[in-house]
Protein backbone atom coordinates (compact mmCIF):
# COMPACT_ATOMS: atom_id res chain seq x y z
CA UNK A 1 0.00 0.00 0.00
CA UNK A 2 1.28 3.49 -0.53
CA UNK A 3 1.99 5.50 2.84
CA UNK A 4 0.42 8.35 2.25
CA UNK A 5 -2.97 6.58 1.65
CA UNK A 6 -2.56 5.11 5.36
CA UNK A 7 -2.39 8.60 6.80
CA UNK A 8 -6.20 8.69 5.96
CA UNK A 9 -7.11 5.48 8.17
CA UNK A 10 -9.89 7.40 10.93
CA UNK A 11 -12.75 8.95 10.77
CA UNK A 12 -13.34 12.39 9.03
CA UNK A 13 -15.67 15.11 9.10
CA UNK A 14 -16.42 17.82 7.32
CA UNK A 15 -18.50 19.18 4.37
CA UNK A 16 -18.87 18.39 0.59
CA UNK A 17 -19.84 21.97 -1.89
CA UNK A 18 -20.85 21.20 -5.12
CA UNK A 19 -20.15 23.99 -7.45
CA UNK A 20 -20.90 24.61 -11.40
CA UNK A 21 -17.83 25.94 -13.68
CA UNK A 22 -18.50 29.48 -12.68
CA UNK A 23 -18.09 28.70 -8.88
CA UNK A 24 -22.21 28.82 -7.79
CA UNK A 25 -23.57 26.14 -5.12
CA UNK A 26 -25.28 23.58 -6.45
CA UNK A 27 -26.00 21.55 -3.54
CA UNK A 28 -23.70 21.48 -0.18
CA UNK A 29 -23.64 18.75 2.76
CA UNK A 30 -21.90 17.25 5.70
CA UNK A 31 -20.22 14.37 5.61
CA UNK A 32 -18.92 11.63 8.05
CA UNK A 33 -16.07 9.50 6.07
CA UNK A 34 -14.55 6.42 8.16
CA UNK A 35 -11.62 5.05 6.61
CA UNK A 36 -9.76 1.37 7.23
CA UNK A 37 -7.19 -1.08 6.37
CA UNK A 38 -8.29 -4.53 7.28
CA UNK A 39 -5.56 -6.65 7.98
CA UNK A 40 -7.05 -9.38 6.50
CA UNK A 41 -10.00 -10.62 3.96
CA UNK A 42 -10.45 -9.35 0.34
CA UNK A 43 -10.62 -5.67 0.56
CA UNK A 44 -7.02 -3.29 0.97
CA UNK A 45 -9.27 -0.49 1.65
CA UNK A 46 -13.13 0.01 2.82
CA UNK A 47 -14.50 3.62 3.15
CA UNK A 48 -17.98 4.24 4.79
CA UNK A 49 -19.64 7.50 3.90
CA UNK A 50 -22.44 9.30 5.43
CA UNK A 51 -24.14 12.23 3.78
CA UNK A 52 -26.55 14.60 5.70
CA UNK A 53 -28.47 17.65 3.93
CA UNK A 54 -29.85 20.69 5.89
CA UNK A 55 -33.10 18.84 4.93
CA UNK A 56 -32.46 15.82 7.41
CA UNK A 57 -31.88 13.65 3.96
CA UNK A 58 -29.13 10.92 4.80
CA UNK A 59 -27.59 8.68 2.32
CA UNK A 60 -24.88 6.03 3.17
CA UNK A 61 -22.39 3.69 1.32
CA UNK A 62 -19.87 0.97 1.45
CA UNK A 63 -16.79 1.17 -0.78
CA UNK A 64 -14.46 -1.46 -1.01
CA UNK A 65 -11.11 -1.14 -2.79
CA UNK A 66 -8.56 -4.25 -3.46
CA UNK A 67 -5.20 -3.74 -3.82
CA UNK A 68 -3.80 -4.57 -7.56
CA UNK A 69 0.22 -3.27 -8.21
CA UNK A 70 1.12 0.07 -6.86
CA UNK A 71 -3.37 0.98 -7.24
CA UNK A 72 -6.36 0.71 -5.14
CA UNK A 73 -9.17 -0.57 -7.68
CA UNK A 74 -12.88 0.49 -6.85
CA UNK A 75 -15.93 -1.75 -8.98
CA UNK A 76 -18.78 -0.07 -6.94
CA UNK A 77 -22.35 0.28 -7.83
CA UNK A 78 -21.57 4.05 -8.76
CA UNK A 79 -18.34 4.16 -10.10
CA UNK A 80 -15.39 2.49 -11.35
CA UNK A 81 -11.34 3.35 -11.43
CA UNK A 82 -8.54 3.74 -9.30
CA UNK A 83 -6.14 5.27 -6.75
CA UNK A 84 -2.88 6.08 -6.92
CA UNK A 85 0.27 8.64 -4.94
CA UNK A 86 2.14 11.04 -6.37
CA UNK A 87 5.63 11.32 -5.44
CA UNK A 88 5.18 14.19 -3.62
CA UNK A 89 2.38 12.34 -1.55
CA UNK A 90 -0.88 13.79 -3.27
CA UNK A 91 -3.93 10.63 -3.72
CA UNK A 92 -4.81 10.74 -6.64
CA UNK A 93 -8.11 9.58 -8.18
CA UNK A 94 -9.70 8.43 -11.70
CA UNK A 95 -13.13 7.50 -11.52
CA UNK A 96 -15.75 6.73 -13.93
CA UNK A 97 -19.38 7.44 -13.36
CA UNK A 98 -21.55 4.58 -13.56
CA UNK A 99 -24.43 6.25 -13.00
CA UNK A 100 -24.01 8.87 -14.77
CA UNK A 101 -22.64 7.55 -18.35
CA UNK A 102 -19.92 9.33 -20.25
CA UNK A 103 -19.16 11.16 -16.74
CA UNK A 104 -16.30 10.89 -14.66
CA UNK A 105 -14.27 12.76 -12.03
CA UNK A 106 -10.32 13.28 -11.17
CA UNK A 107 -10.05 13.71 -7.12
CA UNK A 108 -6.91 14.92 -5.57
CA UNK A 109 -6.61 14.80 -1.68
CA UNK A 110 -4.30 16.24 0.17
CA UNK A 111 -3.32 16.02 3.67
CA UNK A 112 -2.12 18.38 6.17
CA UNK A 113 1.08 17.75 7.16
CA UNK A 114 -0.32 17.13 11.25
CA UNK A 115 -2.72 15.01 9.51
CA UNK A 116 -5.69 16.19 11.31
CA UNK A 117 -7.39 17.65 8.17
CA UNK A 118 -7.67 17.20 4.44
CA UNK A 119 -8.79 18.85 1.42
CA UNK A 120 -10.40 17.17 -1.29
CA UNK A 121 -11.01 18.35 -5.23
CA UNK A 122 -13.24 16.55 -7.70
CA UNK A 123 -12.72 17.76 -11.42
CA UNK A 124 -16.26 16.21 -13.22
CA UNK A 125 -16.14 15.95 -16.37
CA UNK A 126 -17.53 14.49 -19.76
CA UNK A 127 -18.12 14.94 -22.89
CA UNK A 128 -18.71 18.65 -22.95
CA UNK A 129 -15.54 18.93 -20.29
CA UNK A 130 -16.05 20.78 -17.07
CA UNK A 131 -19.53 20.41 -15.71
CA UNK A 132 -18.66 20.76 -11.72
CA UNK A 133 -16.36 20.67 -9.12
CA UNK A 134 -16.67 18.70 -5.84
CA UNK A 135 -14.78 20.87 -2.67
CA UNK A 136 -14.27 18.43 0.10
CA UNK A 137 -12.65 20.03 4.11
CA UNK A 138 -12.49 17.01 6.36
CA UNK A 139 -10.64 17.16 9.79
CA UNK A 140 -9.88 13.95 11.48
CA UNK A 141 -12.13 13.20 14.38
CA UNK A 142 -11.32 9.98 15.14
Amino acid sequence: MFPSILRHEGVWRGTYRHVDPEGALIDQHASEVRCEFPDDGPFAYIQHNRFTWADRRETTARLEGVLIEDRLWWDAATFSGWAWESREGLILLDLERKDEPGSRFFEMIVTAPDGMSRARTWHWMNAGGLYKRTLCDEHRIA
